[in-house]
């Protein structure tokens, strides 16, 4: 992270670092949020019975909603105050948090969802913002955004381990639960810990890009997700096809205007571009593959939901270790070679999981423990490339693209890989299932709690190496991804020298992330 633009200024109190910490629990919740009912999928699916893209739009509509509001609610708290919009968006999340909790259906639990991810969308730029105006002093700024990235690693990481444990303890509504008593504290807090903020000249916000960017966006995840349900249908196609029109008129209109919802031209920079597609491509690949890793433990594995978090946490504690590290790291060593290095890593791991059967757990693990820790040197250092690219008045809107592109990577790689997954399942089961064993393994679990013990055992087998299957599949597609990644930070941002380093004339400098 970077503080560019902004002077040097008076300390900050232990006033504004309790403030802090009040502003880093929703951080750490909101992504929190994103995977938290991953291990949770297996019995969410027992009790609702939701389709197979039902399944996938539960996991990741919140992460497409509140990447798709992102840069609107930023420009809104600049214009109407971003502590009022960021509680407000904290009583929304709460209360939808109660709404999806009990959730009767899988439909309902969907919107519900959708309503999280437009609250997480109007609180997550203001944590941010509000640090930046509450700390005035370089180094202690530094610090503040720094232990802010930490948190985003700290959410993303202890979620599956949140969510088993409390599914474990009660049920799968209780992994959502967890967002109402950290807002509840949020609301009461802060109002007495962090000041109002108002831009001076804040940008105008333009709904009808708002309106479009969501528009876009939706039509092109749900024609992927019905191209590898039922093929290319005339639906799938349009509905496709739809979206990315869309997507172009959105183009086309920020760049008419004189104060865009995005400043596309800010992607002709190759530090800015570059650093965005490193972090889009990580993300996507990570998506899909955690969540279809989590369901093999408890789905194919056999482990509980606890017994899965415990096997996650060591992966996780390693990805907020190498996520604090890899800033001190790129004082010495350019930042291209760092990501590099850790994507290397996460590369491996996923060639690991193309090899992995059904059961192969020791397999299942050590390909994890490679994946997972090797994304931390992209989370910790693309967002200072990506601001300190951007001129001083763009930071801000640069900070909230960072974060819309690790959302909506994650999200889309939920939906992307997590449909191709489930196109090579439904291939691979005979077609003779029943049509609830042939959509998902869950549904064939429960098909075969129905039959005898021999036909039963057998249905189980083939479907525990479907999804297998689906899961080595999906895992060579984002280990295309992040071999996709490394070829981008190897190429747009090598001559970014280390933060330690002085600037070659004419080449672009890497702005100094505080360790934490």
């Amino acid at each position: 992270m970077s503080a560019v633009g902004m002077s040097s200024g008076p300390r900050a109190g232990a006033k504004e670092w309790l403030g802090l910490a009040v502003l880093l629990l929703p951080t750490v919740l909101l992504f929190l949020a994103m995977t938290v009912l991953f291990l949770a999928t297996p019995q969410i699916a027992t009790d609702l019975v939701p389709s197979s893209s039902q399944l996938l739009w539960i996991n990741d509509v919140y992460g497409l909603v509140m990447a798709g509001l992102l840069v609107a609610m930023g420009t809104l708290g600049d214009r109407l105050g971003r502590r009022r919009i960021m509680l407000l968006g904290a009583a929304a999340f709460g209360l939808a948090s109660v709404a999806a909790a009990f959730a009767p259906d899988a439909a309902w639990l969907i919107a519900a969802r959708a309503v999280m991810g437009v609250g997480a969308a109007a609180v997550m730029p203001s944590t941010l913002s509000l640090i930046s105006n509450m700390f005035r002093d370089d180094r202690q700024r530094g610090t503040a955004i720094g232990l802010w990235a930490a948190s985003i690693s700290v959410g993303v990481a202890v979620g599956p381990l949140v969510g088993g444990l409390l599914v474990e303890s009660f049920w799968w509504g209780a992994a959502l639960l967890i967002g109402v008593p950290v807002m509840a504290l949020v609301l009461v807090a802060t109002p007495f810990l962090v000041p109002e903020y108002k831009a001076a000249r804040a940008g105008t916000l333009d709904v009808a890009s708002v309106l479009l960017s969501m528009a876009s966006l939706l039509p092109i995840v749900y024609g992927i997700k019905e191209m590898a349900k039922h093929g290319l249908t005339v639906t799938a196609t349009v509905t496709t096809v739809v979206g990315l029109l869309l997507s172009v008129a959105f183009v086309r209109r920020q760049l008419k205007l004189a104060s865009p919802l995005l400043d596309v031209r800010l992607f002709a920079n190759r530090t800015f571009s570059g650093g965005l597609g490193v972090l889009l491509f990580s993300a996507i690949a990570l998506g899909g593959v955690y969540l279809l890793f989590t369901q093999y433990l408890q789905l194919v594995a056999g482990l509980s939901p606890l017994e899965s978090g415990l096997w996650i946490l060591p992966a996780a504690l390693a990805l907020v270790v190498v996520s604090m590290v890899s800033p001190k790291i790129a004082r010495r060593v350019r930042p291209a070679y760092v990501l590099a290095g850790g994507s290397l890593f996460s590369l491996a791991g996923y060639i690991v999981l193309t090899q992995a059967e059904a059961p192969g757990l020791p397999l299942m693990i050590l390909g994890f423990y490679l994946l997972y820790p090797g994304i931390a040197p992209t989370m910790a250092l693309t967002t200072s490339l990506v601001i300190g690219a951007a001129p001083p008045e763009k930071a801000g809107a640069a900070s909230a693209v960072t974060t819309t592109a690790s959302d909506l990577g994650t999200s889309l790689g939920i939906a992307l890989l997590g449909s191709l997954g489930a196109a090579v399942y439904r291939s691979a089961v005979p077609d003779s299932l029943p049509s609830a064993a042939a959509d998902t393994l869950p549904g064939a679990l429960t098909a075969a709690e129905t039959l005898p013990a021999a036909q039963a055992s057998a249905l189980v087998d083939v479907a525990r190496d479907a999804f297998t299957e689906g899961l080595n599949v999906a895992a060579g597609a984002a280990a295309l991804l992040v071999t996709l990644a490394i070829v981008i930070a190897l190429t747009l941002l090598r001559r970014i020298p280390a933060s330690g380093e002085p600037a070659p004339s004419g080449e672009p400098r890497q702005p100094e992330t505080a360790g934490v």
